[in-house]
């Protein structure tokens, strides 16, 4: 999501941009959400995925990644029914695979965390956008990132999906220098 308050169009994008956007997330578990939503959210609007978030949380035990890379075909096939929910197979799977790839990272570097905040030296990028227009859909660092997951067997993960996951998790603070929250994000990653 790309929007600083003044372009979002629900009060639920508000209250997410307000609350949510762009606010440093150090939480495994936070950090497995916003990575499977951000892959739900592939070719749909994002205000689509925050309408449905409840349901994903309920739908895949509260995003814990653990029990989702548990998940078998009876399980896949409940979550297809699930009207909740995405109920695209292909997202669903990855929603699973990516579950047991985080759980593999975790393992290897002591907590998903650390091995996604290395990317950007333990330090949001603090972005000086004046406008909108001006926020790229993916950068030389999402393509790493991109290449990295994709390498550790993670799916939907492309470039573009990634740079979304960084703004998401405050990798990067790409609030515009007029909104209000720019400056609030860049003292809370300082």
């Amino acid at each position: 999501m790309n929007k600083c308050r003044w372009a979002l169009s629900s009060p639920l994008e508000e209250d997410y941009h307000d609350r949510e956007w762009g606010v440093p997330v150090h939480d495994d578990r936070l950090l497995f959400e916003f990575l499977v939503l951000e892959g739900a959210q592939a070719g749909l609007s994002w205000s689509t995925i925050l309408k449905k978030r409840d349901h994903f949380r309920a739908a895949f035990d509260n995003f814990d990644p653990v029990s989702v890379a548990g998940y078998d075909e009876a399980k896949i096939s409940e979550l297809l029914a699930n009207p909740g929910i995405i109920r695209n197979r292909l997202k669903v799977n990855a929603a699973v695979t990516n579950a047991r790839a985080f759980l593999n990272v975790k393992e290897e570097t002591g907590s998903f965390d650390a091995f996604l905040w290395d990317f950007v030296d333990g330090r949001p990028v603090q972005n000086a956008w004046r406008t909108h227009a001006e926020l790229p859909a993916n950068t030389p660092l999402s393509d790493r990132l991109s290449k990295e997951l994709k390498r550790r067997g993670f799916k939907f993960v492309g470039s573009t999906i990634c740079y979304a996951f960084m703004q998401a998790v405050g990798m990067v603070n790409d609030h515009t220098v007029d909104c209000f929250r720019y400056g609030e994000i860049a003292r809370i990653s300082d």
